[in-house]
């Protein structure tokens, strides 16, 4: 499934190449969110155009249960051909609504008791009926069922957490023994809070169960970057060489390099479509929010040619303004587009400077300039 082609000396970054049932996957990757069988204001054809050239999206089995659900996913034999999209997609578990629908759900020993957002219907997720779903869905890669404790939480709950979802991961395997489909592959999720030995503890738990790679869970949930950054330095070395790695929900592009160094491999994050859809861009020296003023009149594009979407090209900073504060979709499309691209530019960039024996240096001067340490 992975096979690693090239360590970088000065730091842990890694090249790296994975085989799915639909497509080779280079890596470092980040995948654009596809929540429910879109990457919002993006068309597939658009994703598979050279100019953004997406290897791999991400969908959420816990919304893809409720709507369409497996009746309908069954019926076009697939998310991919239900959504016209045919590379490889990820789906998570739903096991991060657990935690962030915490409200309208009932943990116990067996899954998650939960309530819809949508019409308030009941549901049951386990680790075995999630793989069921994700069997539906025709997931390249399928998450196992975790819970995703809060932060801040007490050692106790982090330490119960764990041994939840470690039995669920038992389960989950017993599963995949008896009915593994053909094609797919599945994803343990290391949790353990920001306690480093009940991390440890959970990568070796999984490491036994012996999946096909390994996502770091139960991160960007409210704690400080130190903590975030710690928490991977103590997983990413215990995970296999040979199989992939994958820091879920994250994040800013600074903190994709700096998660890169530390040998993480995929990556993905809601950000580049929500902030398109307020009215702000990724560039090289930081986000800028297009709907101040001081845009109004600005000729400048939103990037130089060939750092931005072709479809960007020509249009003003204050055009732009103008139709993202008239709500035309234009502006939300030209947005989400020029976001997107700057994400998966980026991670080519990242593996050309690993190819290249570059990557520090890269890593510190894009985030200097990101962050406006040059000035």
């Amino acid at each position: 499934m992975y096979t690693l082609l090239k360590s970088d000396t000065a730091t842990a970054a890694r090249r790296g190449r994975l085989e799915l049932a639909h497509g080779t996957v280079e890596t470092p990757v980040f995948m654009p969110v596809g929540t429910r069988g879109t990457v919002k204001a993006v068309h597939p054809a658009e994703l598979l155009d050279p100019a953004l050239d997406c290897q791999i999206i991400l969908g959420n089995t816990y919304h893809l249960n409720l709507r369409p659900g497996t009746e309908i996913l069954d019926h076009y034999k697939g998310l991919h051909n239900y959504m016209q999209w045919p590379r490889p997609i990820l789906t998570d578990s739903g096991g991060y609504q657990v935690y962030s629908l915490a409200k309208l759900r009932k943990l116990t020993s067996e899954g998650v008791e939960f309530q819809s957002h949508i019409d308030g219907s009941r549901h049951m997720l386990t680790p075995e009926s999630v793989l069921e779903i994700q069997r539906s869905i025709g997931s390249d890669i399928c998450m196992i069922l975790d819970e995703c404790p809060p932060w801040p939480c007490e050692r106790d709950y982090a330490a119960n957490s764990l041994q939840l979802t470690q039995k669920w991961a038992e389960r989950a395997r017993d599963w995949i023994e008896k009915n593994r489909p053909d094609g797919q592959k599945y994803m343990g999720i290391v949790q353990g809070s920001f306690w480093d030995d009940l991390r440890e503890e959970s990568a070796r738990g999984l490491i036994d169960l012996d999946f096909d790679s390994y996502a770091i869970g139960g991160l960007s949930v409210g704690e400080d970057m130190p903590r975030l950054l710690q928490a991977v330095e103590v997983v990413a070395p215990l995970l296999p060489e040979n199989k992939a790695r994958y820091a879920m929900g994250l994040g800013q592009p600074d903190q994709l390099l700096e998660l890169v160094a530390r040998g993480v491999d995929m990556f993905d994050c809601v950000l580049p479509t929500r902030v398109a859809r307020n009215g702000t861009a990724y560039t090289v020296d930081g986000t800028i929010n297009l709907k101040n003023q001081q845009w109004e009149k600005s000729d400048l594009p939103l990037a130089p040619p060939g750092e931005t979407h072709p479809l960007c090209d020509g249009f003003s900073r204050g055009y732009i303004r103008h139709l993202i504060k008239n709500d035309e979709i234009l502006g939300l499309r030209l947005l989400s587009m020029h976001n997107v691209f700057f994400y998966l530019n980026l991670m080519r960039k990242v593996r050309a400077a690993i190819e290249a024996g570059e990557f520090a240096s890269f890593k510190d001067d894009f985030i200097a300039r990101y962050r406006g340490e040059n000035s």
